[in-house]
Formats: structure tokens, C-alpha cells, sequence
């Protein structure tokens, strides 16, 4: 196959997506004449290039859809389903074509009669149907203008030469940190500054390259507007789909691999969630049901949220068909939660549809999400309420290529684990006390008892010791669990480029991968779901001799994760630790006054920074904290960082100031709560928001 039929290909490919997406968006505003435009234009562009290239069946069925497009596009037929149903089946069509001529290199015999007489009779008018309104797309720039669009801009780049790029600068980044270790010691002027500035390219070469790779989340949203319209229709139910954050950017390989997760959920939403128009009516609900789905980026992952407004997921309709099917024994049965019986939905099999349909009741669907999302390093936590629907939130990291990492000392072993799956190390002793409950350790954490594992004994590297006044716990978070890993110590915080690890290897289960450090040693990257799997960690209880019980974490409100530390005074102060990027460590003479102000250079471009207390003019280092907020960058200087709490503190306003939210007592002293949006220079009110939302 040529390059030229390649290209027409993936070109011809996108347009079709994209036609999909607009035919649906039309039937749903019928009188917007931007969208028949849009869609009109498509179908003239692949149309226009079936002719040069002599495709002549695909070209005598766009021939046909651009009639009809057009008549509606000029007002002189309706946008109604039949038409748009009608379009739809061409575009059905069109992609068959694509797909024969993409294997075999040219188009297959045949006719396409009965698809293109569909289409004629569509665009014969009907006396006294509603109009679309032409006039509402003459804002809209012709084809000529197509040169002035950011697609014209863009060239196409085989993803094999992209992937290659994107593994040359994990050993750039693998031999940036070498030299950095080699040359650690050496303290002069000109080798701190070559440090720095290698340090500084490599960083923005690496984000630049992690950005081609990037794409729209959007992408693997394509088609489900199509595939909601028409189950919509199958099922006999009023559904609309709302898709919010689609701009929101992924690594390319990660959205590979959650294309079948988004699909399955939003099926499942729309067959067991959305009730038919008579039940949602009987329910006093609006006939049409809705389907969410929103991604937004916080820190170094994707959160994906989906969410509907159906029936939800009755515990009692879940303990019935486990029963049946087996799923849990009786006796586990009744000692399950609400929460604990939902989440059976995720065992593989399970299924509470009445019969097999085309939709669903095959017992495929969730567990493929769960298992596709973990896969990747994610998370999928499930909420529901009978009668009002279900929620579901996956967070899967931004890149699996290059992640930061903490460097754990096992046994004098050094092994990895990813950053984003540890929530906080505390040290045992003192109110953090190990105890022991039916023969198993647990960890005393701010009213909970929190499972434990020695990961000594994990990897089978010797008897851990108990000792709780040296003992150092990394709190790890995996999907709606929570637990504590004994280590020895933790080494240091590094960007780590992940390699797949040797086929002989990939049947030890702790591992997800592997990493080469500065010094060239080899460390083995610890995978969060395998120590779960260890540890058997569903929850974390109510420890005893509290007063109420304590909520049971999978789907507990949490409260807001703080990052205390100490700057300018002995008075401890707090952010909120969703907003921090990073802990950097920098020269002092690297912050400079810039009119009255502080800035620095981080990753190549000038970015404020505030100090608590005057900085001095020596040179030693500085501890920077890397905030992001409001769709800002800034940096605060901090003398120490104290602790990470996870709670709700209860705020007093009373000493508010600019740049203070107020004081709130945590972990048993006041402390001040920093109003980081202030700092960001938000306008008044999402300063407002982002205030209240912290607090």
C-alpha cells in the first residue's frame, strides 16, 4: 500500500469520528447550522479525494450523503432522526469500505444501491416539516479557510518513531541522574551550574517528547456519543450523554488501554442505570436520563469521573444474585455492608441482567474495567444510591513511561513504588502505635486501625522485627484500600524511567516493572495491587474503644490531605497537598528579586515565589514547594516539612488575613492554613471557591 492511500486511510478515518459525533450532536439541536456545515464539509472532503484516487463505491455514497447534507444544510429539509438515521447508516457504510480497502489495498466489488436509494428518498422534501436554520451557520468559514486551522499546522508522525524518541530520553534521563550522582560532591561554581543546566534541558526535552505522545481524552470518547444514540434507541429510553474535560491529555499508551473500560461502563450505565421514560415518570424524574462523564488532571493523574441519574444499584436485587450465582458464601453475605455487597459487581461473572441481550448479561463488563484499569497502575471506586444512580471515579496515572517515585531500603535491598500510591510515611510510637488484633498487625492512625505488612516478609527477605518506636510505615492507597508497608527506610525521591521487566520474570507478581538509577544499579519497581493482595487489605476499621464507629473506607468521606510545614516561625502552617507538584531543593542564589518580588526559573520559564520570612544571602539550599493553582505555577520557600494528615479541619475564621485562610487544629496543635489561591492571584471569587474547597 502506498503512503498516499495511508494517509487518505487515517485521514478518512478521523473525518468519519468526527461525523458520527456531529450527526448525533444535530439530531439533538436540529437547528444548528453550524454542525450540518461541519458535517457537510466532511463528507466533501473525503468525497473530493475518492475521485482523484478512483475510489468510486465510496465516492458514489458520500456522493449521495452530501446531497442530502446539503439540502439541510440550505433549509430545505428537515434535520429529523430518519434523515440523521439515515446519514448514519452511510457513514456505517463508508467505514466498511475503509476497512476492506485498509487490508486488502483497493476497494472490494460490489454496489452500494440500497444505501445510496435510502439517501435519495431522504432528500426528496417533505411539504410542511420543520426547517433547520440555514442562516445560524453562516458564521462558520468556508473550506477555504481551512488553511488557517491548527490542523494545518500539525504534521502526522508514525508512532513507532515517536516511541523510539520517547525511550531515547528515558536514557537521557537515566544518564542524566547518573552524572548527577557521579558529581553530587563536587561543589564549585561552574560544575553546579553545567549540573543545573542539564538538569533543566533534559526536564523540558522530556515533558516536550511526553507531550507528543499526549492526546485528547476526547479520542477515546469518539464514538460514544454514537453508540448512547443508538442504544438509546434499542432500549427504548430517553438517554443524554454530557461529556465534560475531553481537551484533558493522556499518554497515548494509556488510552489505548482504557478505550474498552470507558465503552463498558457507559453501556453498563445505559442498560442497567437509565430507566425507561415510564419508570423515570412513575419515579418523578425527568423523562430523559443523563450520562456524565468528566476528566480533569490533578497532580500526576487523569481522575475520570461517570456518573448517571438512574435507578442506582440495590443491594438487596446484588445479594439475591449472589446468592444464586454462588458468588459469596451466606454467611459472608450477611456480614457485608451496603457498600461491601455494590461492590460484588466487579466479580467476574457476575451479572443481574434477566436475560443475554445484544447490550449486556453476558457477565462481561466490570471486571474488564477493574482489571484493565489496575492494570495500568489505576483505581476504580463505585458509589450508588437506589433510586437516584451510581458513580464511578477512575484515576489512572498521566504516563506509564516516566513516574516519580520513592526509593525504599528493604533487608539493604533498594526497591521502588510509585508516588502517586503512597499517601504518607509516618514513624511508629507515640499516639502512632502498632498493635495487634486476632494475631495480625495493625497501625493506630488518627482514630483507625490500619492493616500492616512487613514487605521483609513479603519478599521473603527475612523475619521483620516489631519494633514500634523505629519503625517507619509507608501508608499505601490501592483502589478503596488502604494499608501500611514496614520499611527500613526511605532513600531518596526520584523520576524513574519504568522498563517492562524480563519475560522470565513477569510471573512474580510484586513486581510492575523495573528501573536502572544514577549509579547504574537495577531496582525493582513494587506493584501497590500486589502488596494488597499481600496484606488482604479491604478496609480499615473502627478502632476499639472509640466512641461511634468509624466509617469503613471504600467510599468513606475523606477529608481534605494536608501537607504541614514550618516556615519563618515555630507555628506549624498547612496546604492543601492536592495543589503541590513537587518538593524541589535549590541553590539559594538560584531565587532572585525581580521588582520587589521573588522568582526563580523552574523548567525554563520565571515563576514566582514566596517566602514567609527574609531569605538571607547565603548559599546554602532551599526547599521549594512547586504549587499548582488556578491554572498558575508558583513556588513557597519552607524551612521543614512536618507531616501529611488526612482530615477535615474544623477552620476558625477569626484571625483570617490576606494570605491566611485561618487556624485549625491538627495533629493536637494550631495551625495556620494557607491561602493558596491568594498567592496564585485568583480574581475574588474563584479565590472564593478555591478557599472554601480547601477548607
Amino acid at each position: 500500500m502506498d503512503e498516499l492511500l495511508r494517509d487518505f486511510i487515517a485521514e478518512t478515518t478521523e473525518h468519519l469520528a468526527v461525523l458520527d459525533r456531529d450527526l448525533v450532536a444535530i439530531e439533538q439541536t436540529p437547528g444548528n447550522g453550524r454542525l450540518v456545515s461541519d458535517a457537510f464539509r466532511s463528507v466533501h472532503s473525503v468525497k473530493g479525494t475518492c475521485g482523484f484516487l478512483g475510489l468510486k463505491r465510496l465516492e458514489t455514497v458520500l456522493h449521495a450523503a452530501e446531497n442530502l447534507l446539503g439540502k439541510i444544510r440550505d433549509g430545505a429539509l428537515p434535520a429529523n432522526p430518519a434523515a440523521i438515521g439515515t446519514l448514519l447508516g452511510a457513514s456505517d457504510r463508508a467505514r466498511s469500505l475503509i476497512g476492506i480497502l485498509a487490508r486488502d489495498g483497493h476497494e472490494p466489488d460490489g454496489a452500494d444501491g440500497d444505501i445510496v436509494a435510502r439517501l435519495e428518498l431522504a432528500a426528496r422534501p417533505s411539504p410542511g416539516a420543520p426547517l433547520v436554520d440555514a442562516a445560524a451557520g453562516s458564521e462558520t468559514a468556508g473550506p477555504e479557510a481551512a488553511a488557517d486551522t491548527p490542523a494545518a499546522l500539525s504534521i502526522r508522525v508514525n508512532l513507532d518513531t515517536i516511541d523510539r524518541l520517547m525511550a531515547e530520553v528515558g536514557e537521557l534521563v537515566l544518564a542524566r541522574n547518573q552524572v548527577m550522582q557521579m558529581l553530587r560532591d563536587r561543589t564549585d561554581g561552574e560544575t553546579a551550574l553545567a549540573l543545573q543546566r542539564l538538569s533543566q534541558v533534559t526536564s523540558t526535552l522530556q515533558e516536550s517528547v511526553m507531550k507528543t505522545r499526549m492526546q485528547p481524552i476526547g479520542q477515546a470518547w469518539g464514538k460514544l456519543p454514537r453508540m448512547v444514540r443508538d442504544l438509546g434507541r434499542e432500549l427504548g429510553k430517553k438517554i443524554e450523554l454530557r461529556l465534560e474535560g475531553s481537551e484533558t491529555e493522556l499518554d497515548r499508551q494509556v488510552m489505548e488501554l482504557v478505550k474498552d473500560p470507558f465503552t463498558h461502563m457507559v453501556r453498563n450505565a445505559a442498560d442497567h442505570g437509565i430507566e425507561t421514560p415510564q419508570e423515570r415518570h412513575r419515579a418523578g424524574k425527568p423523562d430523559s436520563g443523563v450520562i456524565a462523564l468528566s476528566a480533569r488532571q490533578e497532580g500526576g493523574a487523569i481522575v475520570i469521573t461517570l456518573a448517571d441519574d438512574g435507578r442506582g444499584i440495590d443491594p438487596e436485587i446484588i445479594r439475591a444474585t449472589a446468592r444464586r450465582a454462588g458468588v459469596v458464601g451466606e454467611a459472608e453475605l450477611r456480614a457485608m455492608s451496603e457498600r461491601e455487597v455494590q461492590q460484588l459487581v466487579f466479580r467476574a461473572g457476575f451479572t443481574t441482567a434477566a436475560q443475554v441481550t445484544t447490550v449486556s448479561g453476558r457477565g462481561v463488563g466490570l471486571d474488564v474495567v477493574r482489571s484493565n484499569v489496575e492494570k495500568i497502575g489505576g483505581t476504580v471506586e463505585l458509589s450508588s444510591a437506589p433510586g437516584r444512580g451510581t458513580r464511578f471515579v477512575i484515576k489512572i496515572p498521566l504516563t506509564l513511561a516516566i513516574v516519580p517515585a520513592l526509593l525504599l531500603d528493604c533487608a539493604g535491598q533498594r526497591f521502588a513504588i510509585p508516588q502517586t500510591a503512597v499517601a504518607e510515611l509516618v514513624r511508629a510510637g507515640g499516639e502512632h502505635r502498632i498493635e495487634w488484633l486476632h494475631d495480625a498487625p495493625v497501625l493506630r492512625l488518627r482514630g483507625s486501625l490500619v492493616p500492616l505488612v512487613a514487605l521483609r516478609d513479603v519478599l521473603g527477605l527475612g523475619k521483620a522485627e516489631a519494633r514500634a518506636a523505629e519503625t517507619l510505615i509507608a501508608i499505601v492507597g490501592y483502589g478503596t484500600q488502604r494499608f501500611g508497608v514496614t520499611i527500613d527506610r526511605v532513600d531518596d525521591a526520584e523520576e524513574i524511567v519504568v522498563k517492562s521487566l524480563s519475560p522470565m520474570l513477569r510471573g512474580v507478581k510484586l513486581f510492575a516493572g523495573s528501573t536502572i538509577l544514577g549509579d547504574g544499579s537495577v531496582v525493582l519497581i513494587l506493584d501497590p495491587g500486589a502488596l494488597a493482595a499481600a496484606v488482604g487489605a479491604g478496609e480499615t476499621v473502627a478502632a476499639p474503644g472509640t466512641a461511634a464507629p468509624l466509617p469503613r473506607l471504600d467510599g468513606a468521606p475523606r477529608g481534605v490531605s494536608m501537607l504541614i510545614f514550618r516556615a519563618g516561625s515555630d507555628v506549624p502552617k498547612a496546604m492543601p497537598l492536592s495543589a503541590i507538584l513537587r518538593i524541589e531543593e535549590v541553590a539559594a542564589r538560584e531565587i532572585e528579586p525581580v521588582e520587589g518580588k521573588s522568582a526563580m526559573l523552574y523548567r525554563g520559564e520565571a515563576m514566582r515565589v514566596h517566602a514567609f520570612a527574609a531569605l538571607g544571602n547565603d548559599d546554602g539550599k532551599r526547599r521549594v514547594l512547586i504549587v499548582a493553582q488556578g491554572g498558575a505555577t508558583l513556588g513557597f520557600v519552607v524551612d521543614e516539612i512536618v507531616d501529611t494528615v488526612d482530615e477535615t479541619p474544623a477552620l476558625d475564621r477569626s484571625v483570617a488575613r490576606p494570605g491566611l485562610l485561618g487556624i485549625a487544629a491538627i495533629a493536637g496543635r494550631l495551625t495556620e492554613i494557607v491561602d493558596v489561591a491568594y498567592y496564585a492571584g485568583l480574581e475574588p471569587a474563584r479565590a472564593h471557591e478555591t478557599a472554601r474547597s480547601a477548607a
